[in-house]
């Protein structure tokens, strides 16, 4: 099975006159609000310590990436997306589609894309000058454009509507629960976190650990969180007899987030995997290496 590529292409509907609460977006246009900076002397304050280290987040950034002033904060540095990809990857065999709940400028959606693990990818993204970066920038890393089914809109909404009301969705998001996996990078709410020593996950702003387990429960997911997040309240979204990896990702030496992988709430059967992440223990510390640039 393969993407039907009509995120780029456009939308074709088995009923022309059928309306969809959801469908695949169409190649967006890149905006005024999606830049490529070229000197620091262009960017915004805020911004100019994350477009220092601009190829550890992107390496092929020189080749034309784009973001928003806003996707800066949030863009998950490349090494650190290729581990996920590739942790992400050790999951059930029988898992096959990839959700990205919060795609942002496409890091870890190309990640995914580029492991070459996953058959199909739907990612969402709400805002479209962000979503628009990301097309644009899986162009530069030449991901296969038939695998990712791009997605204007909330992933609450999508997702919801794909457990509860799937006739809703254009068909080419009507993916199936039991074989998918979703995985959630979502703000955080900005750098208060760093402040805490452990941070209470219950306070994350806009989207706090209860909400966003809450609506992605159905499904096994990863959630990328802040490197200090509290374990304990973590570990008490484990299913029953199942357990629940948390990985910390580091770049020389120094831990960037963690991603908690947590089992859907009902597993399909009593000898699935016990652990979404098929080789790695609980409390891992992996150090992803930064990629070369001339």
């Amino acid at each position: 099975m393969r993407g039907s590529g009509l995120g780029n292409e456009g939308v074709s509907r088995e009923d022309p006159a059928a309306g969809f609460s959801m469908e695949p977006a169409l190649r967006l246009p890149l905006t005024a609000e999606c830049k490529h900076y070229t000197g620091k002397h262009e960017v915004p304050w805020d911004n100019q310590k994350y477009f220092a280290q601009r190829f550890s987040i992107f390496s092929l950034y020189d080749q034309g990436v784009h973001l928003t002033d806003d996707a800066w904060f949030g863009v998950t540095p490349e090494p650190v997306a290729r581990e996920v990809a590739r942790d992400l990857g050790g999951t059930n065999e029988k898992k096959k589609i990839l959700i990205d709940a919060f795609a942002g400028a496409g890091g870890n959606t190309i990640a995914f894309a580029l492991s070459e693990r996953w058959e199909h990818i739907v990612a969402v993204e709400r805002d479209a000058s962000t979503l628009a970066c990301a097309q644009h920038n899986a162009e530069v890393y030449g991901v296969d454009p038939s695998l990712v089914t791009w997605v204007l809109g909330d992933s609450f909404e999508y997702v919801d509507a794909l457990v509860h009301r799937r006739d809703q969705l254009h068909p080419d998001l009507r993916v199936n629960v039991k074989t998918s996996v979703l995985f959630a990078s979502p703000p955080w709410g900005g750098p208060g976190y760093t402040c805490d020593k452990i941070f209470d996950l219950s306070t994350m702003q806009p989207y706090n650990l209860e909400q966003l387990h809450g609506a992605y429960q159905a499904m096994d997911h990863g959630l990328f969180l802040p490197r200090t997040s509290d374990i304990r309240q973590i570990a008490k979204l484990a299913p029953s007899d199942r357990k629940i990896s948390v990985v910390q990702y580091c770049m020389q030496g120094a831990s960037k987030a963690m991603v908690a992988y947590i089992p859907a709430k009902t597993a399909d059967s009593p000898d699935e995997s016990p652990t979404l992440v098929g080789n790695y223990s609980s409390g891992q510390v992996r150090e992803s290496s930064r990629p070369g640039h001339d």
